[in-house]
């Protein structure tokens, strides 16, 4: 697996989008209502319409895999622990660490 995206959710997607796009200089790559996603170098930062909690929600780490339902069993079964495989024409799961920060496996 490799680090795929980092999702920051945020109730000002507008000038999160303006920030990263215009401030920072990021390219978007994807313009969806509820969704902007950047390239950031070696993985992406994506923005999430929905309520943010600075300091008491960290942000999402999302893990790509092309097979989400496989690399889910396989996580499982070693301990982890994750939600039901979701989604189409891309799939992903959430789940959660040791110390309750989010995770999701994302086939896209």
């Amino acid at each position: 697996m490799k680090l795929a995206r980092v999702i920051l959710f945020t109730a000002r997607i507008d000038e999160m989008r303006a920030f990263y796009g215009e401030v920072l200089g990021l390219k978007l790559l994807t313009d969806e209502k509820g969704w902007k996603e950047f390239d950031a170098g070696g993985t992406r930062i994506a923005l999430h319409s929905g309520p943010s909690s600075p300091g008491t929600k960290g942000p999402k780490l999302a893990f790509f895999t092309k097979d989400v339902a496989a690399t889910r069993a396989k996580l499982m079964a070693k301990g982890a622990k994750f939600g039901k495989v979701g989604g189409a024409p891309f799939f992903l799961c959430n789940g959660k660490d040791p110390d309750g920060n989010p995770i999701q496996l994302s086939s896209r």
